[in-house]
């Protein structure tokens, strides 16, 4: 996995120690229950924005939505990533 992710094993090692992961439906539950969770989505998509990983076109990081439980960051009409505690 770590020559997949175009690195070493030392590198690929560090990578996962900043990774979340949610080995559990609990976990993945708890993460989008927290509330962190709207702070975080706000991160993730303002390095999307700045790193132009939204597309070259696009003018804010208010393009696109990412809806979570209680609110909405970004457009609601345009909502790409959605996280529902629900199913």
């Amino acid at each position: 996995m770590a020559k997949l992710s175009g690195t070493d094993l030392p590198g690929f090692d560090a990578q996962l120690k900043t990774t979340k992961m949610f080995y559990t439906p609990k976990d993945a539950l708890a993460f989008m229950s927290s509330p962190d969770m709207s702070k975080i989505m706000d991160l993730v998509r303002t390095f999307s924005f700045e790193h132009n990983l939204l597309g070259e076109k696009v003018k804010s990081k208010d393009a696109i939505g990412i809806s979570m439980p209680g609110t909405t960051l970004g457009s609601r009409q345009n909502v790409k990533l959605r996280f529902d505690p629900t199913t």
